[in-house]
């Protein structure tokens, strides 16, 4: 990988949150960047996910770039807002949004997914300073974010706790019942971010193949009016907008909430890579060099280097 990518020292925001905040256009350019450091250091390891890192990437440039009170220099200050990555698959998207804030330098993503490397295919919080959660296995997130929201309030620290969940994923039980216990505890301090992408791994219904359906997951089912019935808010956007999607954390964050608030947020498997898009296969797909060229021109990131 050549250290040539996006100027990003000219956004500059103040340590654990502040006054400044960054066009939309700068967002999009961020997190433009971010997929093709995705998508080309999946392809030099030859391991790791592609689709849901593209769709979550959106959400997780906003949170790292504009939203979380954070501080790449002093990564471990107590007073930070906290990020749990429950889909940890999606590890490569995390990694290139921390690599461009300045938590490491981008040349190291070459080292994915290598041996002993920091950058793991799932996140290690013992190995990277910055993860505050180890996470791979599906469902456990919510869980975590929830006891991380619930010492931040009984410690009386002024931290909020983002938790971003695949929408397949959630059908695993423990979620629904870290969703029950958050809203007893009226944890306004926690926020799940449902990546709402409709396609998954492993399907229900066979349909000619040996995955079943990979098809959206929740397919006929109101998943806004069951995350009410358990007491939280809901917030329904574009999660591919950052006009709704910085509303949403603002909202989330508000003063004089009393509810834990769950964004789901509408987004594509693939986004921004014209072949990835809507393509299951693209779950783990591994980019040949001509299709790493196409990225480049998709993302309108022709100035980039090389892997």
């Amino acid at each position: 990988m050549t250290s040539k990518h996006v100027d990003i020292d000219t956004m500059s925001r103040a340590p654990l949150g502040g006054e400044s905040r960054r066009s939309f256009a700068a967002l999009e350019r961020v997190a433009a960047t971010a997929r093709w450091l995705s998508i080309s250091t999946v392809a030099a390891s030859q391991a790791g996910h592609v689709g849901g890192p593209l769709s979550a990437m959106d959400l997780i440039t906003a949170l790292y770039f504009d939203q979380m009170r954070i501080d790449p220099a002093e990564p471990d200050r107590i007073e930070r807002d906290r990020f749990v990555l429950s889909k940890g698959h999606s590890s490569i998207a995390l990694y290139s949004v921390m690599a461009l804030r300045g938590y490491f330098d981008v040349l190291e993503l070459a080292t994915f997914d290598k041996i002993d490397s920091r950058l793991q295919g799932h996140p290690d919080r013992t190995r990277l300073p910055g993860l505050d959660a180890s996470s791979g296995s599906l469902g456990q997130g919510l869980s975590f974010g929830m006891g991380l929201a619930l010492g931040a309030r009984m410690a009386g620290r002024d931290s909020h706790t983002w938790v971003m969940l695949g929408d397949g994923e959630i059908q695993e039980g423990m979620v629904w019942e870290a969703v029950h216990v958050a809203a007893r505890y009226r944890l306004a301090n926690l926020t799940a971010i449902v990546d709402h992408n409709g396609l998954q791994q492993y399907g229900w219904e066979p349909d000619g193949n040996d995955r079943g359906d990979r098809g959206d997951p929740w397919r006929g089912i109101d998943l806004g009016a069951v995350f009410r019935s358990f007491g939280w808010r809901v917030i329904e956007i574009d999660g591919h907008d950052f006009p709704q999607i910085l509303a949403a954390y603002e909202l989330a964050r508000g003063a004089n909430q009393t509810r834990p608030t769950v964004i789901l947020a509408s987004t594509i498997k693939g986004k921004g890579i014209s072949y990835a898009e809507h393509q299951h296969a693209w779950h783990n797909g591994i980019a040949s060099q001509e299709q790493l060229d196409r990225a480049r021109v998709d993302l309108g990131l022709d100035d980039i280097g090389e892997m």
